[in-house]
């Protein structure tokens, strides 16, 4: 050992670890191949990890399998794996080992070396064992893909869910708020019968809503965890009852409302990952919800005077480095790039779950890492969303109104009356003549009164005819 250096030795022979990391000689071999990309797993990761060795090795105990005292060690040393206190040790990139195992034995490495200093021996002593100890009764293969539900399970409960709960409550506010006020509707980017800036807004957070709904329903096929199936799904070199009593032991760490479960096939929770492509999905689908919305109140806030002018937007910072007083709509815009960056991730997922090779999926990291990162992003970005600029909106109300009376599609309301024929050559006249639709449906024969009740835009935003 040197003052930089110790030397540790695995089945291939002998590596050189930096002194005083807790990590061994098979972390250093994957750091050493595998100089791909800064991506590493994150804090949701490394603790599912630790939540899943800490709850192995009481399992192991409790069957008899483990020794006591050294039991303890990797509970404790598993322990602050779980609260955070060994993270800088994990430092294999995300494009590594398709299983995984690079991440699993890095975890054995810290636990076990970390479990050996608190049992008063060296660091590399293999007082506690990575493989014999640490990693009693799991495999890679097994350890991986629960960790990773445990780990997405987790951050859905704890930060995306109540992320959405909150922006869908904002929006609902919203529509309660607004919904006196009419405006035209759009489609096609044309101008079409009246709504209420209520409606809307009550579809964005019904969109919302639906969304939180998708991603919450994945969780029942998440909760079912691979652990126990080993290498390939038989459960060789472990105990029967151990799934069973790990599992239970993860429930009691997680903080996760969801109870995990023992797999209903072990072959299928190790060769594929379609419980999380499932998830991605729905992430993509919340994602692409949150553009549509973001989108469009953009639009309905864009001007201030040569666009619709329709709503406010919260001025949050300037918007140009050369033009004096000019506001942009930022925080949307920032909700768009969320938007796409997890479509990519989804697709990245999408292609890698068909990757299971026989009794393998060999694309788990970068799964895991896409699927943890678009949750991370989604419930970030939720919570600007709501907070600097939808609980700020304000509607301008007289725009909306004047552009309502002046669509030329409410010409729609008279169609029942006149005919569909009549209705469209009074919309192409006022287009042509640049008037109103009641000033020419009057010029054309229809009664002032009539009009008057044809031509009401509140009432034209429920359903009826107009009489």
């Amino acid at each position: 050992m040197t003052e930089d250096y110790r030397v540790e030795e695995d089945s291939m022979g002998e590596v050189e670890v930096p002194a005083d990391a807790l990590y061994g000689a098979q972390t250093q071999r994957a750091v050493d191949n595998f100089p791909v990309s800064s991506l590493r797993f994150g804090r949701r990761f490394i603790r599912a990890i630790g939540v899943v060795k800490r709850s192995a090795a009481e399992a192991n105990q409790e069957l008899g399998l483990l020794d006591d005292e050294v039991s303890e060690a990797i509970q404790q040393a598993a322990t602050e794996v779980m609260e955070g206190e060994h993270d800088g040790e994990f430092p294999v990139d995300i494009f590594q080992t398709g299983s995984g195992t690079s991440t699993n034995m890095n975890a054995n490495e810290v636990i076990a070396n970390r479990a050996s200093q608190l049992l008063g021996e060296e660091v590399g002593s293999k007082a506690v064992h990575p493989n014999d100890d640490v990693n009693m009764g799991q495999s890679s293969n097994d350890v991986i893909p629960t960790a990773i539900h445990v780990a997405v399970v987790e951050a859905v409960d704890d930060d995306l869910l109540p992320a959405l709960d909150a922006l869908a409550d904002a929006l609902e506010a919203k529509a309660e708020k607004f919904d006196e006020v009419v405006k035209t509707g759009r489609t096609h980017l044309q101008d079409a019968t009246p709504v209420r800036l209520g409606q809307e807004f009550g579809g964005y957070a019904t969109q919302v809503e639906k969304g939180r709904r998708r991603v919450g329903d994945t969780r029942a096929r998440l909760a079912e965890l691979a652990l126990g199936g080993t290498a390939v799904g038989t459960g060789l070199n472990t105990h029967p009852e151990f799934p069973e009593t790990a599992i239970e032991r993860i429930n009691e760490h997680s903080t996760a409302e969801t109870e995990f479960r023992e797999c209903d096939d072990h072959f299928e929770a190790q060769a594929a990952r379609d419980a999380l492509v499932e998830c991605s999905g729905s992430l993509r689908t919340v994602a692409t919800s949150l553009l549509k919305i973001a989108n469009d109140l953009r639009w309905l806030s864009s001007g201030p005077r040569t666009g619709f002018g329709e709503i406010d937007l919260p001025a949050v910072q300037p918007g140009s480095s050369i033009m004096p007083g000019k506001i942009n709509p930022v925080i949307p815009e920032s909700v768009c790039q969320v938007s796409s960056h997890v479509v990519g991730n989804d697709a990245a997922v999408a292609h890698a779950g068909g990757q299971g090779n026989f009794e393998l999926n060999v694309m788990k990291p970068v799964m895991a890492h896409n699927t943890l990162e678009s949750i991370e992003l989604l419930a970030n970005v939720s919570d600007v969303f709501r907070t600097k600029c939808v609980e700020g909106i304000e509607p301008n109300e007289d725009v909306c109104r004047e552009q309502a009376e002046n669509s030329l599609s409410i010409v729609t309301a008279l169609a029942p009356h006149v005919g569909y024929d009549e209705a469209a050559e009074i919309a192409k006249q006022a287009l042509k003549e640049d008037r109103t639709i009641r000033d020419v449906a009057v010029e054309r024969g229809v009664s002032e009164d009539d009009v008057d009740d044809y031509l009401d835009v509140r009432r034209m935003t429920e359903r009826g005819i107009l009489d």
